[in-house]
């Protein structure tokens, strides 16, 4: 457990760094909301009922930026092969740089939301609902999003090739995530927003069990 905490610190330490990745998701979620309202104009009612789209889209979209660097740098410097043959399980390894990656780059989008949900004419109810739903959902695309690094990195392609992986398993993230937050914004009742809500939780859920093995095993077979 020790060795997992160090990873974690380790790896929270390298993306809070000037070019570490945390702050560029950040900064591309706030560029994506900044500039929607110029895009569909001055119509308030119209950014009040796509504010939780537009906050989930660039959500989505500023996750997997900087995905590409949750195992290329370990690659390049030789620390994802000493994490290979370490008595930690690679599984193991994997959750604990998903979560650190979560902690760095996807908590900073949660905390942003209530301020960015102000731009997309929500009221404060509809921007906390709003980050409920990435604070159940975010998670999701991270841990289905680190399956895509690894096959990304064993087979030294990024980019393009990370979008295509990840993209079409991160759409039913995206779908119950915006269900759940127009259904608690127009205030639907409480079971209709509970299904939604609840699949989202429950995929989070099994992104945390299938993730770290179907990543750790991506990383054994490509770099053995």
């Amino acid at each position: 457990m020790s060795a997992l905490g160090a990873l974690i610190r380790r790896d929270i330490r390298i993306a809070v760094r000037v070019g570490g990745g945390a702050l560029i998701g950040v900064l591309f979620f706030l560029t994506v909301v900044v500039l929607m309202p110029f895009a569909l104009g001055p119509d308030l009612a119209l950014l009040a009922r796509l504010g939780p789209a537009i906050l989930w889209l660039g959500a989505l979209l500023a996750s997997l930026l900087t995905l590409d660097r949750l195992f290329t740098a370990d690659h390049d410097d030789g620390s994802l092969d000493l994490i290979l043959m370490s008595r930690t399980p690679l599984e193991l390894a994997c959750a604990a740089k998903a979560l650190a990656h979560w902690l760095a780059a996807g908590v900073p989008l949660i905390v942003a939301t209530p301020v960015l949900g102000l731009l997309l004419n929500l009221d404060g109810p509809a921007t906390l609902a709003v980050a409920l739903t990435l604070l159940a959902g975010t998670p999701a695309l991270t841990f289905t999003g680190m399956i895509g690094a690894a096959l990304a990195v064993t087979l030294q392609r990024g980019g393009l090739l990370l979008a295509v992986l990840v993209l079409p398993l991160s759409i039913p993230v995206l779908i119950f995530g915006v269900a759940a937050s127009n259904a608690a914004i127009l205030e639907q009742g409480a079971l209709t927003f509970s299904t939604p809500f609840s699949i989202l939780c429950a995929l989070s859920l099994a992104s945390l069990v299938i993730g770290p093995f179907a990543a750790a095993a991506s990383l054994r077979h490509g770099l053995d």
